[in-house]
């Protein structure tokens, strides 16, 4: 992984006590908001096919795809988390190739070094 290498990993939005429709509308809010960052792409986890006769794709009710590059990873983290903090119960879990993450954003800049260094070794 390089600099200019972008970073492709999930952010699965879990909350306590809130149906299957809620989880989905605030992981829809999240994604709007991870529209207008500095994300490179950002969408819902698409489960395959919709079933025969409906329109589009099933999505994983709490799950997103996205891809940044490092640089813009940490201010990405913080606005996440930011975004956890304005609701109650709210969690996020970062999962990409070879790690899961939960944390602070300068606990993710740590992370990201050492998983930059790891990959460079290999």
């Amino acid at each position: 992984m390089t600099i200019n290498e972008p970073i492709k990993f999930e952010i699965e939005v879990s909350a306590k006590d809130t149906s299957e429709g809620d989880l989905d509308q605030m992981t829809r809010n999240l994604l709007n908001e991870l529209r207008g960052s500095d994300a490179l792409s950002a969408d819902l986890v698409s489960s395959g096919a919709a079933p025969q006769g409906t329109k589009g794709d099933l999505v994983t009710v709490g799950m997103l795809a996205l891809e940044v590059l490092p640089a813009a990873a940490p201010s990405l983290i913080a606005m996440v988390q930011a975004w956890v903090m304005r609701g109650q119960g709210r969690t996020v879990k970062f999962k990409g190739k070879g790690f899961e993450f939960e944390g602070s954003p300068e606990e993710f800049e740590k992370f990201l070094s050492t998983f930059q260094s790891k990959k460079k070794k290999k």
